[in-house]
C-alpha cells in the first residue's frame, strides 16, 4: 500500500487522474512542483524563523542564503520583498558577522595565513553589503558589484559556490540588464542557474513518469525508479520531501519487493 497522501497531494492526484496521468508540463506536474517548493520554503522558514526567535546570535550567512533561495524559488525566481524573513535573516547574519569580526584574535604571524584571512574578510564585507542589496533593492545590483563579489569569493576560497551569493548577484544583474534593454525570457546568463534549471527539469520529468505509474500501476514500481526519483529530487531541491512522491515511490517499491 502506498504512503497516505496529504490533502494537497490528494488534490494533485485527482487532477492527474482527470488529465489521464501526470506528464511533463501538465497541470498536475506543475502543481507538484509548486507544492514541493512551498513545502521547502515552509520548512526552511520554520527552521530559520525559530533561530531568529530564540537564538538570533546564531544566525549565519548560510542560514540567510538558504531562506533567501527558498523564498526566491517559491516566488518563481523573483527576489523576496524588504521586510521578509530572508531580509531579517540577512540583517541578523550581517550583525553577527560584525560582532564576530570585533572579537577576532590577533593577526597570525604567518603572512600566508594573514593573507588568507584578509581575502576572507574582503569577501565577507562584499557579501554582507551586496547580500543586503539583493534582498532589499535587487533592481539596483550592478555588474560591477556582482563581478567584485565573484572575484573576492574566488580569491578567498579558490572557487565560487554554485547557487551561492555571487551566482545570485550575477543572475540578478542579467535580469536587471534584460529589463533595461527590453529583453525577456531566454536562458540565465549564470551557468549555475542554468544547471539548477536542468536539475529541476530532470526531477519534474521523472516525477511525472513515476507519479503516473504510482497512480495507475503501483505494483510495478521498482527500486531503481524510486532511487532515481529520490536522487533527482535531492539534487534539484537539496532535500527530499516527507510524504512526497519520492517517499511514496520508495515505500511502494519496498512493498513490492515483499510481495
Amino acid at each position: 500500500m502506498a504512503a497516505k497522501p496529504t490533502e494537497a497531494s490528494q488534490v494533485i492526484s485527482d487532477v492527474a487522474h482527470a488529465e489521464g496521468g501526470t506528464t511533463k508540463g501538465s497541470k498536475s506536474a506543475q502543481m507538484q512542483s509548486e507544492l514541493t517548493k512551498q513545502r521547502n520554503l515552509e520548512e526552511t522558514v520554520a527552521n530559520v524563523g525559530s533561530k531568529l526567535e530564540t537564538a538570533p546570535g546564531s544566525i549565519t550567512k548560510g542560514d540567510a542564503q538558504a531562506v533567501h533561495r527558498a523564498e526566491s524559488r517559491a516566488l518563481g525566481g523573483q527576489q523576496p520583498q524588504s521586510g521578509s524573513i530572508s531580509s531579517q535573516a540577512q540583517h541578523e547574519a550581517a550583525v553577527n558577522e560584525g560582532a564576530a569580526s570585533t572579537s577576532r584574535p590577533a593577526a597570525p604571524s604567518d603572512p600566508t595565513v594573514q593573507s588568507q584571512m584578509d581575502r576572507q574578510a574582503n569577501f565577507e564585507d562584499a557579501a554582507s553589503e551586496i547580500g543586503s542589496k539583493l534582498v532589499n533593492e535587487p533592481g539596483n545590483v550592478t555588474k560591477e558589484e556582482a563581478d567584485t563579489l565573484h572575484s573576492r569569493e574566488q580569491r578567498a576560497f579558490g572557487r565560487t559556490e554554485k547557487g551561492g551569493l555571487a551566482s545570485q548577484a550575477q543572475h540578478q544583474v542579467a535580469e536587471n540588464e534584460g529589463a533595461t534593454t527590453g529583453r525577456s525570457g531566454g536562458a540565465p546568463a549564470d551557468p549555475s542557474m542554468q544547471s539548477q534549471q536542468h536539475r529541476q527539469a530532470n526531477f519534474e520529468d521523472i516525477a511525472a513518469k513515476v507519479g503516473n505509474k504510482l497512480e495507475k500501476e503501483p505494483g510495478n514500481i521498482t527500486k531503481e525508479e524510486a532511487d532515481t526519483l529520490h536522487s533527482r529530487e535531492h539534487r534539484a531541491l537539496g532535500h527530499t520531501e516527507k510524504g512526497g512522491v519520492a517517499a511514496q515511490a520508495q515505500h511502494q517499491a519496498a512493498e513490492n519487493l515483499k510481495s
